[in-house]
């Protein structure tokens, strides 16, 4: 198995496994076990907290280790032991502490296969490398969806769970298959320099002296990283309560179908994803970073907008397909910026899960923020209210956000290395 079908094969078993703990737990335990909706929302607010407390600290132990492969293997065993305690043994703390471990081992799968691209393959060829990631990503969680669902209709919603196992040794031999001197672990971090490669040696073949490293306190006065962490947590502010609102929606005008239009919301735009990620890889050298992450925002402005114009099904259900869009070229620019924007400073990992964690806030606080809305002024209100915050953050990235594709680099190589030397 060539690196290439090894990550192809990663991306898409890894997918999002961690998903069948999320909404298919909260089913399980409330229609088999009666456990009520304050103790399901408990476990999934602690994993959720603990989920993005981990993502900088995590990011932090990817870039510092040469382990890679074993540490993803390891998250890989945890979370499926974790699923299988769920469906042996569905207590309060066993449900509990399977909920932390995979909150951890998503903290760390996400940046570590980030980590291992920057680290098989050279820049030149990142963006679509990354874009083919994400297609493979979302044609996995695809599968992961509609797998879960035969396996809950055929046999048992217990069952689902032990789907969890089977997708993760698949994950695991697609680690395992990628050769640890393939790895370039200096690039791999955001070093440019160097060419370390091999998981446990700890000077590179050429002999060169291995990068300076930024200090946090300096990635905190990386202006363009700042600001584009922020855009994004407003990105996910905007977008994470759009698909429970149409979700709602939908189920007050149709009851008895409310599942059946909820998949067919989430697999839609799964499947718009897929094509999309793979243009976005092409089109990201081609016109540059920042026309794609402008046109990600714009579609969640007016995705927002056209929800209130009519309530039918087919309406909201054609609607929610641009989510594909948005969230699509989003997945595939926050890595590919991140790697731009942190180049020669050593903190690829670190810096990406600090943006992660920011996007995690702005998802959280999205859901209440709208729920609160929705009570008071009716969906029509939220719906906007959530346009207009993708709107204002567009115009803020078309004003301030710099262009970071390759005809950029010249002038960033400077500042990364300001950087560095101001640490």
């Amino acid at each position: 198995m060539t690196r290439r079908s090894a990550l192809d094969g990663l991306n898409f078993w890894l997918a999002d496994s961690p998903s069948v703990l999320g909404p298919y737990l909260g089913i399980f335990l409330l229609t088999r076990y009666n456990w009520d909706q304050a103790s399901i929302g408990l476990i999934a607010m602690v994993g959720g907290l603990v989920g993005i407390a981990a993502k900088i600290p995590m990011g932090a132990l990817i870039d510092a280790t040469r382990r890679k492969r074993t540490l993803l293997v390891v998250s890989l065993v945890a979370m499926a032991l974790a699923a299988v305690a769920v469906a042996w043994q569905p207590t309060l703390w066993v449900v509990l502490a399977a909920g932390v471990t995979v909150a951890v081992a998503g903290a760390i799968q996400g940046p570590i296969v980030s980590a291992l691209t920057l680290g098989l393959f050279d820049r030149s060829d990142l963006a679509r490398r990354i874009g083919r990631n994400s297609a493979f990503d979302h044609a996995g969680n695809v599968f992961t969806a509609i797998a879960a669902g035969t396996v809950g209709w055929l046999a048992t919603q217990r069952a689902v769970f032990l789907l969890v196992p089977v997708f993760s040794i698949a994950a695991a031999l697609c680690v395992l298959a990628i050769k640890p001197q393939d790895i370039d672990h200096e690039r791999a971090r955001g070093g440019n320099r160097g060419g370390n490669r091999g998981g446990n040696r700890g000077s590179n073949p050429g002999g060169e002296r291995a990068i300076a490293v930024a200090s946090p306190g300096a990635l905190l006065r990386h202006g363009p990283l700042v600001l584009f962490a922020a855009c994004v947590a407003l990105f996910h502010f905007a977008n994470a309560a759009m698909l429970p609102l149409v979700g709602q929606r939908l189920a007050l005008a149709h009851v008895g179908y409310e599942s059946a239009m909820m998949s067919a919301c989430i697999v839609g735009a799964q499947i718009v994803m897929l094509p999309v990620a793979l243009a976005c890889g092409v089109w990201a050298d081609r016109i540059g970073r920042k026309p794609l992450l402008i046109t990600a925002f714009g579609v969640l402005a007016v995705r927002g907008a056209l929800y209130t114009v009519s309530e039918q099904p087919a309406w909201l259900l054609a609607v929610q397909l641009l989510d594909g869009v948005g969230a699509g070229t989003l997945g595939v620019m926050v890595p590919l910026l991140v790697a731009d924007l942190t180049r020669d400073t050593g903190r690829f990992n670190m810096s990406l899960g600090a943006v992660a964690t920011l996007g995690g806030i702005g998802a959280a606080l999205s859901n209440a923020v709208a729920g609160a809305i929705v009570v008071r002024f009716g969906y029509d209100a939220a719906f906007l209210a959530l346009a207009s915050v993708a709107a204002g953050t567009l115009a803020v990235l078309w004003l301030r956000l710099p262009e970071t594709a390759n005809r950029a680099r010249a002038a960033a190589a400077p500042a990364a290395a300001a950087l560095v030397a101001g640490s």
